[in-house]
């Protein structure tokens, strides 16, 4: 039988306050023309009150707001217009995806600090559409500001290696008896997926060092890409049932909010999770306040 997880539980009271709304305007904070961008994937009005809980520690000190898409013009101005509006002319961009490589450059050319992003009025009436209705919008920003951009995803954060031993130890019952998985989205790329996994690995490190675990492994399902995912699918639900079979198996989401469709493929099998991401966790937290202190000592670039 498979192992139900239960709700999932929001750490900060803030979030049901923020629920469905990206603006989170500072009551207080340093006077200084600095803003801070948080990007963020988006998803259900759960997935985004999550990331927003993570941040609501934060806007007491910062001019902070968030921008949810991938990438997407539309969110990006409209996040840094709100900035701008209450002082801030250099702008931190802190992305909130689990790997740094993603849209990366794309961020650069909406924000003007690369080229490749075409003007908004030549810019196509249409728009791309990404899953679950996410926009896509792809156009330079209209702004006078500077930006610096934060460069290392979850993956490579040292903080998160904390957010992976509390639910390790939480869902653990007899740890020498139980394996763990802790499973990621992947990239399409195969030199990509690679760096994923070794990044995983060194985060899994605290893992093992913190409990006698039988093992612990790291995977990705390589999600958006049928002919790579099919293989994975197989290595994981093989890890999973041995793990079962012999002792008890610990799936472990490495996803910035929620379980994915980790609960589909891995359906008739018995494991144990709580279905939660990285988000709400105080880590998470440090880590986008870790990124901020790095901005504000960065070289800020104009729009060219």
């Amino acid at each position: 039988m498979t192992l139900r997880f239960p709700g999932l539980v929001t750490t900060f009271a803030a979030a049901s306050v923020l629920a469905g709304c990206a603006s989170t305007t500072p009551t207080t904070r340093s006077d200084d023309d600095l803003g801070v961008l948080v990007m963020a994937h988006g998803g259900s009005k759960q997935w985004n009150q999550q990331v927003l809980a993570a941040i609501e520690p934060l806007k007491h000190e910062h001019n902070i707001e968030v921008a949810f898409g991938m990438a997407d013009a539309a969110s990006l101005q409209e996040g840094v217009q709100r900035l701008e509006s209450r002082g801030a002319r250099r702008i931190g961009v802190v992305r909130l995806f689990v790997s740094g490589e993603s849209f990366l450059e794309r961020t650069e050319q909406i924000l003007g600090i690369a080229p490749g992003a075409p003007q908004r009025a030549a810019a196509q009436s249409g728009h791309e559409e990404h899953g679950a209705g996410h926009s896509m919008e792809f156009w330079r920003i209209d702004t006078q500001s500077s930006f610096a951009l934060s460069k290392q995803g979850l993956v490579e954060a040292p903080e998160m290696a904390s957010v992976l031993v509390d639910r390790a130890r939480t869902l653990s019952r007899d740890p020498q008896h139980e394996d763990v998985l802790i499973l990621a989205h992947g990239p399409g790329d195969d030199a990509e997926n690679e760096r994923w996994l070794t990044h995983l690995e060194a985060r899994a490190a605290a893992v093992r060092r913190a409990l006698p675990f039988r093992t612990v492994r790291v995977a990705t399902l390589r999600e958006d890409w049928p002919e790579k995912r099919e293989e994975a699918e197989q290595r994981i639900r093989s890890y999973v049932e041995h793990a079962s079979h012999t002792g008890r198996a610990i799936v472990i989401p490495f996803r910035v909010q929620g379980f994915g469709p980790y609960a589909e493929v891995l359906k008739g099998l018995d494991y144990a999770s709580d279905g939660r991401g990285l988000v709400p966790d105080a880590g998470v937290t440090e880590w986008i306040e870790h990124q901020i202190a790095m901005l504000e000592r960065a070289e800020f670039r104009a729009a060219d």
